[in-house]
């Protein structure tokens, strides 16, 4: 009772003093806040200023003399004063009648130095970190700065870099702050690994995937480098390889990579759930326009039942009846494929529906990260502008144009609401890279013209002066060659999708008894007609000089035939008649044009399409050369193995020239054989052959006609390391040359006979260009036919 007595009487204590201190309280509070909004001050004062001007201050201040103001103009005057990012303390307070700001300034940057850093230069890292000359010194902004430096060298693989401050007083509040960096090694990449896939072994996703197991040559190629942006674009790789093979319901369970920080070394791990493989089931058309048929458009469906299914034929199917609906007058139409999964069968139906949309105009085109290539080479990449209706279709299209461009990291496109609800803002961001290439190299080969070492240099710029034009410089040379070009292309000329370029080039050569030397230029244009078919056009104009070497002259200076071991329809071409002299400069004259046909998917590494290609050339406007020269040549591939990564190619070739006028053809217009034709043989070593000359041998004339066809399996290198970007090859051909009827030909020789070779090859995707190995036996031959079994050089098989 007491204790209760007690507590009862501390209670009403307490109750009666809060009744009595609470109001006084709030009335106090109550005052001061009225004679805050009440206050007026007759003047501001700042103090601890040295660098930034008191005006300058009292202008971010919103308070004035002699008007009002509350504890919330206070808080603003506060903010602002440190959003200027100048100070390291802001303090306002009201002292009698003046309001007195007192602040503490940043100390400011004078130079930002870096040491220690090699594989990142000094201006590129400047151009990374947030202090600069002048800036404000704030410790936030070093270490930010340091961790951006971090990630600059985890971009280049070097994640176990190391980076500290220092910080340098110059006295009169100036510091140089200095990062110290410590590259550290690079950060490998010890295994790649795939975890889930069945139909596909993990050496094939390896090479369908841009993340690649380190190796000798990762220290040139940089694909070795850890990236979890790379990795992100590496799982969309992966589902349009899977999407594209039937596997329709592929996920990317998860993507990560582990460091090691013992080693040093990143194992990265692809969990990946293949699903089932799919065929196409049904395939239909609906359209709910009344006046668009949609039987009619079934023959623009690129997806056919019984086919393998493939997402790329469903966009591209898509893409069709869009332009082809378009082009009816119904920019708005939509196509919606639909597609009904039947597990039983393992078949997915697909019906491309097509509806009226909703109308939304683009407002604007908003471009941003593109501080060096012009709005209009982006832009012009679009079929659509402002005030047009717009395609999610043709933005998805301009957005592969861009990207193909190979100017920029990253392009990214998306929307935004516009100022009217039927208006949308189109925003383009991208990410540029270097496009500009300096290469020195040097070669062997074991065929062609200019068998031997050489050395090449060039000068390349694919987006010169952020126009989006090509430029090259070109020179080389080996033991019997010289060489140099300069190209330049206009990719939209006249403001159309019109490549529009010329080429000037020289070359001289030198054989056992004669020089040459050409110069020539060509002008082309280039237009494409669909997708996948363009067409060129160029006229192509060269002068041509021969000079017999000094031993084909007797002791007076005349040309001796028995003293040089030239053929007869050789020297014919080279030595004027009448004088005995080589010719004066042979003129050609010439238009050209050429049809290209190319689905290949990957023109580095093919695995399934068609590249073909046709020209004609017509040479006689004005010059010495008359004639008429077709060519073409095709070449399938086909996957035949997607476990076992073995690719199929055919391929085939023909041409022929006629003559016409009153000048016959010459030697050097003829066809003449290579390793593009047929393998196994020397270069220009089968075909028409020359009477034998004074020491017995003869010299290849070439012919007016060939034929030419090639099977190949191409197949990746067991044990070898799929990053090395070596494979295998098994090959036959078969070709013939023929047709010839220039003074000095065998007739013998110049028949329709067939040649044939099989034999193996080894290809490897080289830092320096794609380069071949192929060792062919002749099956079938001439005797007048001249064999190489073994041939190194350059690979270009289209």
């Amino acid at each position: 009772m007491k204790a209760a007595s007690k507590f009862l009487s501390a209670a009403s204590a307490a109750a009666m003093s809060a009744a009595l201190v609470v109001p006084g309280s709030l009335a106090v509070q109550f005052a001061s806040v009225s004679a805050a909004h009440a206050a007026v001050v007759s003047r501001v004062d700042v103090s601890g200023n040295t660098r930034v001007d008191a005006e300058t201050i009292r202008n971010y201040v919103k308070i004035k003399p002699g008007k009002a103001f509350s504890n919330a103009d206070i808080d603003e005057a506060v903010k602002a004063l440190f959003g200027t990012g100048l100070f390291s303390d802001v303090r306002i307070n009201q002292v009698g009648s003046a309001l007195v700001i007192k602040v503490s300034e940043y100390q400011v940057v004078n130079q930002v130095i870096f040491q220690g850093n090699k594989k990142i230069k000094d201006a590129q890292l400047a151009n990374t970190v947030q202090l600069k000359p002048r800036s404000s010194y704030s410790q936030a902004a070093v270490d930010a700065d340091i961790e951006t430096i971090k990630e600059a060298y985890r971009r280049i693989g070097r994640d176990d870099a190391a980076v500290t401050s220092q910080i340098m007083d110059l006295g009169e509040n100036r510091v140089n702050v200095v990062y110290n960096v410590n590259e550290g090694e690079r950060t490998k990449i010890v295994a790649v690994n795939f975890v889930g896939n069945k139909a596909f072994s993990s050496r094939r996703l390896s090479d369908v995937i841009g993340t690649k197991k380190s190796s000798w040559l990762s220290f040139i190629l940089r694909d070795d480098v850890f990236d979890q942006d790379k990795l992100k674009a590496d799982e969309e790789l992966l589902r349009r390889f899977y999407y594209n093979r039937g596997y329709a319901d592929f996920q990317v369970v998860s993507a990560s990579g582990e460091l090691d920080s013992s080693n040093n070394q990143y194992t990265v791990t692809v969990t990946v759930d293949e699903g089932e493989r799919y065929d196409f089931g049904e395939i239909n058309v609906d359209s709910s326009i009344p006046e668009v048929d949609a039987k009619a458009l079934q023959a623009v469906v690129q997806t056919y039942k019984g086919d393998t299914y493939n997402a790329k034929k469903v966009e591209d199917s898509i893409i069709a009846l869009t332009e082809r609906v378009a082009g009816q007058g119904y920019a708005f139409a939509q196509v919606t494929p639909r597609g009904d999964r039947n597990f039983e069968n393992k078949t997915i139906s697909v019906t491309y529906t097509i509806d009226q949309g909703a109308k939304a105009y683009i407002e604007r085109i908003e471009i941003r990260g593109n501080s060096r290539t012009r709005d209009y080479v982006i832009r012009r990449e679009f079929d659509l502008s402002e005030g047009d209706a717009f395609n999610q279709v043709l933005v998805q299209r301009a957005k592969k144009r861009l990207e193909a461009l190979d100017y920029f990291e990253k392009v990214e496109i998306s929307t935004q609401p516009g100022s009217e609800p039927d208006q949308v803002v189109l925003v383009v961001d991208v990410v540029e890279k270097s496009t500009g290439d300096f290469s020195v190299g040097a070669g062997y080969s074991t065929g062609g013209e200019t068998p031997g070492p050489s050395v090449t240099g060039s000068i390349t710029e694919r987006n010169f002066l952020g126009r989006g034009q090509f430029i090259k410089l070109s020179a080389g040379g080996g033991r019997r060659s010289r060489d140099f070009s300069v190209s330049f292309t206009e990719p939209y000329f006249l403001g159309r999708r019109i490549a529009a370029g010329f080429d000037i080039y020289r070359s001289t050569r030198k054989y056992d008894a004669y020089d040459s030397e050409t110069i020539g230029g060509t002008i082309r244009f280039g237009l494409p007609i669909t997708q996948n078919i363009t067409t060129q056009l160029a006229y192509n104009i060269s002068q041509e000089k021969y000079k017999y070497d000094n031993g084909c002259f007797d002791s007076t200076g005349v040309f001796n035939p028995l003293l040089c071991n030239v053929s007869t329809a050789i020297q014919n071409a080279i030595t004027d008649p009448l004088t005995g002299q080589p010719r004066g400069a042979w003129i050609k004259s010439s238009v050209s044009a050429g049809l290209v046909y190319n689905t290949i998917d990957d023109m580095k590494n093919p695995h399934y399409g068609i590249y073909a290609n046709g020209t004609v050339e017509v040479a006689g406007l004005g010059g010495d050369a008359k004639f008429v020269k077709l060519s073409a040549r095709s070449s399938i591939y086909q996957t035949l193995s997607e476990e076992l990564d073995i690719v199929g190619v055919v391929s085939g070739g023909a041409g022929h020239i006629i003559g016409y006028g009153s000048n016959d053809l010459r030697v050097f217009d003829m066809f003449q054989n290579n390793d593009r034709m047929i393998r196994g043989f020397e270069f220009n070593g089968i075909g028409p052959a020359s009477t034998p000359t004074a020491n017995g041998s003869r010299d290849h004339l070439g012919g007016t006609t060939y034929f030419n066809a090639s099977a190949e399996a191409q197949f990746p290198l067991p044990v070898v390391p799929e990053s090395l970007g070596l494979r295998g090859a098994v090959f036959a051909d078969a070709a013939t040359l023929y047709g010839n009827d220039v003074f000095g030909v065998d007739s013998s020789t110049t028949g329709m006979k067939l040649r044939a070779s099989a034999g193996i090859g080894l290809m490897w995707a080289s830092p320096f260009g794609p380069l071949r190995i192929d060792y062919a036996i002749p099956l079938k031959k001439e005797k007048t036919d001249n064999v190489q079994e073994f041939n190194f050089g350059i690979s270009t098989r289209f």
